[in-house]
């Protein structure tokens, strides 16, 4: 019976949708619920699932065109599921046929038990513990896979991370429900799911052997071999027990030996011990994806590769000793410091210029990332609908450095975190918010109202892998240096550990970025969406500046100085508004009364 695939309502206000991609072609077998096409919106991205299992038959709407909502999209035949299975032309009689007349073709008997274990393999029934998308924060409807941290046929343990997904929210790992063996992978990475959606299963430990010989390159090997008139021959080599067929393992031992390289160099040299030879090459084949393909991924490989990190010379810190992205960062920056210790040779030529590596990506063309696009999206829709302007100050640090300098040591024993600059500037900005709601404020565009919080949560922007996040400090009005340090070290870790949740990530009134981390003067930076206003903090420098010395006079002395910028909203924050703000700042650094908050 045909089944009609349509485009279903997305929303309220959403009456049609844009064919983005095909995930199935003409005449693929699809499973019920299985992502099929994905569609664009003004609203959402997202993908259509199959409505049933089948064949598809037809494709109504092609990539790229537009269609309204309730349109036929696309038919699919759930009739012609089990005739596209079957080998042979009797399809109907082929599965029953499977238990019971089995025993009387005996000749046939091998061929059809070769391709049963590799249609078991992919086939979409594994059974076991269903992992599937949870809930990832009220607004969340769908996420993307961004990452598989496991394989088929690898064994997880309850509670280690399985997989990494990314949503218009967040970027955050889903952790294995229980223990066992990775069965089956049903999204595949750069897949999005609806909350809820199956997205792997795991059986039993045991199953792990079962799922190991599915990919196997013996199993269709023999099929090859079954239509040559010497079909006896083929399961021979299998069993390596008759001795007629030991000069036919001989010549089957130089198609593994170029894999190992010189390990099987000597098997073959004696020749005359033919039982020895295919033992052999049965050790080496489980040891080398023991070493190599077991527990390192394609990602861990690519990243390796990139990195020139040899992957025999790493030692694993994920399960089972699984060399993960982490312990392949840590050999590629250890090479690099080993690398500038060995180069001091040349130091006349060391202070003129660095080296650049030549990134990996430069003259590519690759898919832009799903963080990547939320972030630009967030930021052209707060530049076309706020009137963005950006004022900055000078302000004179040094007391803060002392201070810092003078308590930092302390503080990190008491505290359990390191006394950066950044919870000072955060404790001056919440204060000068308190004194102007203005700048702490949000404009109601649906009726024309504006809001001004009587709360200071603050974002926290942090440069991570896949882009930059803003983490939120709730409550930073309340906090003192320490809190905010705490805070501020444990969002951040949050973030570049994918650890981050929604609710961390929404809720900002007023954001501070430190554009000055990676040594920018300052910048004018962009005010998030739903927001009036952001500050930047610029890098600190020494400079020699004019002071006004008590005893001297004015004099000029080496201060360490910083720019502090903010961009705001025009709409709700004046010019004067915004030099206030910036002047309260400025007075609350310089003034650098934080004593007490240190303990000092």
């Amino acid at each position: 019976m045909a089944v009609s695939v349509t485009l279903p309502a997305l929303g309220e206000s959403v009456t049609e949708g844009t064919v983005t991609r095909w995930l199935k072609a003409e005449g693929e077998r699809v499973e019920a619920d299985e992502p099929l096409l994905e569609v664009s919106t003004d609203k959402v991205d997202t993908e259509i699932p199959a409505p049933s299992a089948g064949v598809l038959t037809s494709i109504k709407v092609a990539e790229d065109e537009t269609v309204e909502v309730g349109a036929e999209l696309a038919v699919i035949d759930d009739g012609g599921a089990a005739p596209a299975e079957a080998p042979a032309p009797a399809a109907e009689p082929a599965p029953a046929a499977q238990p019971e007349p089995a025993p009387a073709p005996a000749a046939e008997a091998p061929a059809p038990a070769a391709p049963a274990p590799a249609a078991a393999a992919p086939a979409g029934g594994a059974e076991g513990t269903d992992v599937v998308l949870p809930a990832l924060g009220e607004s969340v409807t769908e996420g993307t896979v961004t990452r598989w941290l496991k394989e088929v046929g690898d064994s997880v343990e309850a509670d280690e991370p399985l997989l990494e997904v990314s949503t218009d929210k967040v970027d955050t790992e889903i952790p294995a429900p229980t223990a066992g063996t990775l069965l089956e992978i049903l999204v595949a990475e750069d897949e999005t799911a609806e909350v809820g959606a199956k997205l792997a299963v795991i059986g039993a430990a045991g199953a792990a052997p079962a799922a190991a010989p599915a990919p196997a390159a013996p199993a269709p090997e023999p099929a090859k071999e079954a239509p040559a008139p010497q079909a006896p021959s083929a399961p021979a080599p299998q069993a390596a027990t008759p001795e007629p067929v030991a000069p036919e393992p001989a010549p089957a031992a130089p198609a593994p030996a170029p894999a190992p390289a010189p390990a099987p160099a000597p098997a073959p040299a004696p020749a005359a011990a033919a039982p020895a030879a295919p033992a052999a090459p049965s050790i080496p084949a489980p040891s080398a994806p023991e070493a190599e393909g077991a527990y390192v991924t394609p990602l861990v490989r690519k990243l390796a590769a990139e990195n020139g990190v040899d992957l025999a010379t790493v030692k694993g810190t994920g399960v089972g000793g699984r060399i993960r992205k982490q312990d392949v960062v840590a050999a590629a920056e250890a090479a690099k410091a080993a690398a500038q210790v060995q180069a001091p040779a040349p130091a006349a030529t060391a202070p003129k210029a660095a080296p650049q590596a030549v990134s990996p990506l430069r003259g590519q063309t690759v898919k832009m990332p799903r963080m990547r696009k939320v972030i630009g999206d967030n930021m052209m829709k707060a530049l076309h609908g706020q009137a963005q302007l950006t004022s900055v100050v000078e302000v004179d640090v040094t007391k803060i450095m002392r201070l810092r300098a003078q308590a930092k040591e302390a503080f990190a024993q008491r505290e359990g975190v390191k006394l950066s600059p950044m919870p000072f500037f955060v404790k001056a900005a919440v204060q000068a918010l308190k004194a102007h709601p203005a700048i702490n404020a949000r404009i109601n565009e649906d009726d024309n109202t504006i809001t001004y919080f009587d709360v200071e949560n603050v974002g926290i922007a942090v440069d991570a892998e896949k882009g930059l996040m803003t983490p939120v400090i709730k409550g930073a009005g309340d906090l003192n240096i320490a809190g905010i340090a705490k805070k501020t070290a444990e969002l951040a870790g949050k973030v570049r550990s994918s650890k981050i949740t929604p609710d961390e990530m929404s809720g900002a009134t007023f954001t501070i970025s430190n554009t000055g981390s990676r040594g920018a003067l300052f910048d004018t930076i962009i005010v998030p969406p739903n927001q009036v206003a952001i500050l930047g903090i610029g890098a600190t420098v020494k400079r020699p500046v004019v002071i006004n010395h008590p005893e001297l006079g004015e004099t000029i002395a080496v201060r360490d100085m910083t720019y502090v910028a903010l961009s705001y909203d025009h709409r709700l924050v004046d010019g004067a508004d915004a030099a206030r703000y910036l002047t309260a700042v400025k007075e609350i650094l310089e003034a650098g009364e934080f004593e007490v908050d240190l303990g000092l």
